[in-house]
């Protein structure tokens, strides 16, 4: 064996490549990461301009210890975004790549990744287990998302938010509705209420009850329990929907802003804001649709767009975390580093412990050795 055979591997490298989808101006890693990664003897190469949809020059990731370059030819690429084919096409057989990557709703994906012999590791399958709590992007994105909703309700509202005393006599604060009690909506609610909102919150799992109640909102009892697994609520029955649809027509007139965040992992989002109830709230009102992106809560939104229905203004903005760029970035960066802490050793080299549940439950794809 020669001395060239006795020397250890060299220490990963990982890239990070400027974010190419329509409107995605987060980056996978910011500086202050960068240099955490450092520490542990890692590499980091970031394509140039990759921050700048985050307004973080080059010069503030070479200063933490990142090189310009080709991430491509990384040992580990780091994204926001899904990959694109032609992405697909530029990572080595080998390499590993980490990001959402909807393996539920885009297995064309993980069918690219599969064929081009790349190790896939989806944000999305982090189980949500209390030692992957750092590394769960769902929920620090859907926290940006739940936040940045209830300012653009407030910004296409007709009234204020707050209760106002002034010389012309007193204004009653706003009613707000948050449907699905998840991270963005609990986000949602704590925010609408700093705003000066009367908050209301409503979700198929009871369980959640109590959280909504401790940010000061009411919690809206419809009688319908639908707890599912990991988390989520289960997909309702016929019946059960019909009942829903019905009780909510009649709660949702009664509010100036209803914010729906209802999802299903894997299936279309549910339908919980129909047209008639739309039509029953006050002229001036406001729906945002965090939904728009699996086809929408309410009946009335389109995907990507604003529009006015019966007086009422209808949001459903598309990946909403990527309007606030900076922070969204700052936290998903986080998210990113907890999660290849335990796939390197404590030189820096890929080592993954595949016994370990949250890398053998998020691992989309794997290139066996």
């Amino acid at each position: 064996m020669s001395v060239e055979d006795e020397r250890p591997p060299e220490p990963v490298t990982v890239g990070v490549p400027r974010e190419s989808a329509e409107g995605e101006r987060r980056v996978a890693l910011v500086p202050k990461v960068v240099e955490k990664l450092r520490r542990t003897g890692v590499e980091v190469v970031v394509e140039p301009g990759a921050g700048s949809g985050a307004l973080i020059p080059d010069e503030e990731y070479t200063a933490a210890g990142a090189g310009l370059g080709d991430p491509w030819t990384c040992d580990v690429v780091v994204k926001v975004a899904p990959p694109s084919p032609e992405e697909i096409g530029k990572l080595r057989s080998g390499a590993v790549l980490v990001g959402f990557l909807a393996p539920l709703t885009s297995p064309e994906t993980v069918d690219g990744l599969r064929d081009a012999g790349v190790t896939g590791f989806a944000m999305e399958s982090v189980p949500r287990i209390s030692r992957a709590q750092s590394m769960d992007a769902l929920s620090s994105q859907a926290n940006v998302a739940g936040y940045k909703a209830v300012l653009l309700a407030a910004d296409h509202s007709t009234r204020f938010f707050p209760m106002l005393t002034t010389a012309a006599g007193t204004v009653k604060p706003a009613t707000a509705l948050v449907l699905g009690a998840g991270v963005a909506g609990l986000q949602a609610l704590a925010t609408a209420k700093r705003l000066g909102a009367r908050t209301t919150g409503y979700d198929v799992r009871p369980e959640v009850a109590d959280q909504v109640r401790s940010l000061g909102a009411t919690w809206l009892d419809l009688g319908i329990d639908a707890a599912g697994e990991g988390g989520y609520a289960r997909q309702l029955t016929e019946d059960e929907r019909a009942e829903q649809l019905r009780r909510l027509e009649e709660a949702i007139t009664g509010f100036d802003v209803v914010i729906t965040t209802a999802l299903v992992p894997g299936r279309k989002a549910p339908r919980l804001v129909t047209a008639r109830a739309v039509q029953g709230m006050r002229p001036g009102s406001v729906v945002v649709d965090l939904a728009g992106e699996t086809g929408g809560n309410c009946e009335l939104a389109e995907p990507g767009r604003i529009v006015v229905r019966h007086d009422v203004t209808v949001a459903a903005p598309l990946n909403l975390p990527a309007a606030m760029p900076e922070h969204a970035s700052e936290l998903y960066a986080r998210n990113i580093a907890a999660l290849l802490e335990p796939m390197l050793d404590e030189h820096g080299r890929f080592a993954p412990d595949w016994s370990d549940e949250v890398l053998a439950k998020s691992c989309v794809t794997r290139e066996e050795s």
